[in-house]
């Protein structure tokens, strides 16, 4: 039996699987569909673009995925990506996991071969299910056409329900053309020979059309379900009061999972504050409570840690970032509060478990505590007093010269420069850590990272997902020189969909991260060096504005250049050669 060939004209929206898919998306307020075409989910892009919803195509999948994931981080709702079938699933697989292991809300729809042809060799088939489902929610694999659309709502809904995660639908090429198209196609498949085998075919083929489109009418118009988030108990509420009220020297540390699925940050900030105990924040959460909040600590959190007698991890569990727990010293109050029962205790048993969405968690706290305490004063005075003893010594650092440009400066120059209402997106790993202490986000959903996984590549489907999401905010995407290589060939994508982000290369010519430590554990750099690479030359070959710097006092004249053109509509990249520095030394992770 033959593989059908594809119609050269898709059917107009309304008449095809693919429109019923688009239909669900809009019912779900998409506006964004991210994908790299492929002929197995072609009618998904034509019914999306029918109905309004903006198609964007890049040049790798896990781009599309990762862009999925920035929308839904800023939008707090699922953000989707549409791969074909076999290579273009696969190639997803590191942006899902990332989704997963971030607790970010993705729904990727996937292609497949005809569900008749499955299993026999057709054009890249595989059985996606058992690869996909490890960094997944849910597979959901269709096998009817009437199937299409509660599949694409149940995805939007365990996307969020719970842990936030990724789902997956799988979609096969014979449930999205017209029923006219893919009766032709297997009428051709089954032939018009008279012999029994013939027949036989022809009569089962027949009969499984007929499953594909039977009670093809929808019941219904597809809807948006209810998610309710989960929230903690009262008594571990009750119990988090009490322990709270009684601390002299209590500290707050908020995660990405806070602000997730928040539908109003600025009320979570505004609760936070309320609370009136110093607070770090990491991963997404940086920026919820602006750049000068006067309880927003920025430095020394593994002393303060050590030294507070009352720790409050909202959405942070005690992975490698917070040294599996050990950070928190033992005789102090822990309260974790996290959708996640087995992250809230993950290497620390908490005092207190408060079970729920973290966020909310911090706003009933807030609601029920006493607010600021006069006699924590000292202890805030002591965070405060750290923080401006560290950022005078940074201030220090940044008056080093050398032979190119000084990566501290580079990034105090950039943190100057950006806008109110920038976004930042970190991608990459010496570079970009340092970033993390001198960027300071400007307010809520600010600064987006790929999160525990640590993965190299977000960057300019981050960058993508945040300029479609917020149009006007200013989006700068800072680089590791190695992480670069993973998005330079999107800056055609940007160019092509008028997508204005500001680049910036931390050019040192080398894995610095990894470098610092293989070099002095093992004495060979092997594997490590780069090249000054003319990367803002492939910037300008795709169309974008390309900038090269190598001095320090090039720097400000660059950044502004790099700003006018993004405002002009053209995106850019400034490539800067960094000098060497030790900010970060002995900071490798594991």
């Amino acid at each position: 039996m033959a593989e059908p060939k594809a119609p050269n004209d898709v059917p107009n929206a309304g008449a095809h699987g693919g429109d019923r898919v688009a239909a669900a998306l809009q019912a779900h307020g998409v506006r964004f569909l991210f994908t790299l075409c492929g002929g197995h989910i072609s009618p998904i892009l034509v019914g999306a673009k029918a109905r309004g919803i903006r198609v964007v195509d890049v040049r790798d999948e896990a781009t599309a995925v990762f862009a999925a994931d920035a929308t839904a981080r800023l939008a707090g709702a699922p953000g989707v990506a549409a791969v074909t079938a076999g290579p273009g699933v696969t190639n997803a697989l590191t942006a899902l996991e990332n989704a997963r292991l971030a607790q970010s809300p993705v729904v990727l729809l996937g292609g497949a071969a005809p569900t008749a042809l499955q299993g026999r060799g057709a054009l890249q088939d595989i059985d996606q299910g058992p690869i996909v489902a490890p960094c997944v929610k849910l597979v959901k694999r269709v096998r009817r056409v009437r199937d299409l659309a509660p599949a694409v709502e149940e995805a939007f809904a365990v996307a969020r329900d719970g842990v936030p995660g990724p789902a997956f639908v799988e979609c096969p090429v014979d449930l999205l053309y017209d029923e006219a198209s893919i009766r032709a196609w297997y009428a051709e498949a089954s032939g018009k020979g008279t012999s029994i085998p013939e027949r036989l075919l022809r009569f089962y083929l027949q009969r499984h059309v007929a499953k594909l489109f039977s009670a093809g009418g929808e019941a219904r118009p597809p809807r948006a379900r209810d998610v309710a988030a989960p929230a903690a108990s009262e008594s571990s509420l009750a119990a988090a009061v009490a322990r709270l009220a009684r601390a002299e020297r209590p500290l707050v540390v908020i995660g990405s999972q806070a602000l997730t699925l928040a539908p109003d940050p600025a009320r979570l900030a505004a609760a936070v504050s309320r609370l009136g105990a110093p607070v770090y924040l990491s991963g997404m959460a940086r920026g919820l409570l602006g750049r000068d909040h006067p309880l927003l600590m920025r430095h020394q959190r593994r002393q303060a840690l050590r030294e507070a007698d009352c720790v409050v991890l909202a959405g942070a569990p005690c992975d490698f970032r917070l040294d599996y727990g050990r950070h928190v010293r033992r005789s102090s109050t822990l309260i974790a509060a996290n959708r996640s029962a087995r992250d809230a205790s993950l290497n620390r048993r908490p005092d207190v478990a408060a079970i729920g969405d973290a966020g909310d968690f911090l706003e009933r706290l807030a609601a029920r505590s006493g607010g600021v305490a006069p006699h924590r004063d000292a202890w805030l005075a002591t965070l405060c007093a750290r923080d401006g003893a560290r950022e005078a010594e940074i201030d220090k650092q940044t008056q080093v010269r050398g032979e190119h440009v000084n990566p501290i400066a580079l990034l105090r120059a950039v943190d100057r420069a950006a806008s109110d209402d920038a976004v930042f997106v970190a991608d990459g790993g010496d570079f970009v850590a340092t970033a993390s202490y001198i960027v300071r986000p400007r307010g809520p959903r600010g600064w987006l990272d790929p999160g525990v996984f640590g993965t190299l590549g977000v960057g300019a489907g981050f960058a993508l997902g945040a300029a479609l999401s917020r149009p006007g905010a200013e989006v700068w995407i800072l680089f590791g020189d190695g992480a670069c290589g993973w998005s330079l060939t999107e800056f055609d994508t940007f160019v092509r969909h008028g997508v204005p982000v500001i680049a910036v290369v931390g050019n040192d010519a080398c894995w610095t991260q990894i470098a610092r430590e293989q070099v002095k554990m093992l004495h060979d750099d092997v594997g490590t060096t780069l090249g000054r690479t003319a990367y803002h030359e492939v910037a300008a070959g795709f169309g974008a504005e390309g900038i090269v710097v190598k001095t320090d006092a090039e720097v400000p004249q660059a950044l502004e250049r790099a700003r006018a053109s993004a405002r002009a509509g053209k995106p850019a990249l400034v490539n800067v050669w960094l000098d060497r520095t030790d900010f970060r030394e002995g900071s490798i992770s594991m």
